[in-house]
């Protein structure tokens, strides 16, 4: 796919093409569309994340909370997205012992208990070792800190699910 054939879309098909790259949140790809036309992978990028950021607080958390839990029940019984999938097991969420499923456990029902929302990680820039030390670091932090942690971090899935499309 190339910028040309994006910045000639419809909007349906520019949702249909590029929506996945925000959790069962097509919105977003909506208000990017209106931003058309792209003159880089970036600036198509920028245009996704610019409506983020100008949506209201509660969009902002309708989209933090369309995320799965990490080795969630979800995954369990395999109702992720692809894209959550594959990068739960590109950091070997997948595989996980006993234990380690049970420490996950734990630490998403802290998590969601503390600021209500899914604990949102770029997992395909971590390891299971630096996500465990991140849930437990970020524990520690207000919830309007870990609310913008959270979209910094959707910010990086979305920017590897973009080049996952090899726009160019």
């Amino acid at each position: 796919m190339n910028l040309a054939e994006i910045n000639a879309m419809d909007e349906g098909a520019f949702v249909a093409s590029l929506g996945g790259a925000y959790e069962h949140s097509p919105w977003v790809a909506k208000g990017a569309w209106a931003k058309a036309p792209f003159s880089t992978p970036e600036d198509l990028h920028d245009a996704f994340m610019s409506v983020i950021h100008a949506a209201t607080p509660d969009a902002q958390l309708a989209l933090i909370r369309a995320h799965p839990d990490l080795a969630g029940k979800a995954a369990i019984a395999r109702e992720l997205t692809a894209e959550s999938t594959f990068e739960q097991a590109s950091a070997g969420l997948d595989r996980l012992t006993p234990e380690e499923f049970a420490k996950f456990h734990s630490l998403n029902t802290a998590y969601r208990e503390r600021f209500g929302i899914p604990f949102i990680i770029c997992v395909r820039l971590n390891t299971k070792d630096s996500i465990l030390f991140e849930f437990e670091r970020r524990l520690a932090r207000d919830a309007d800190t870990e609310r913008m942690e959270a979209l910094k971090q959707i910010g990086e899935i979305s920017r590897l699910r973009l080049k996952d499309l090899e726009i160019a």
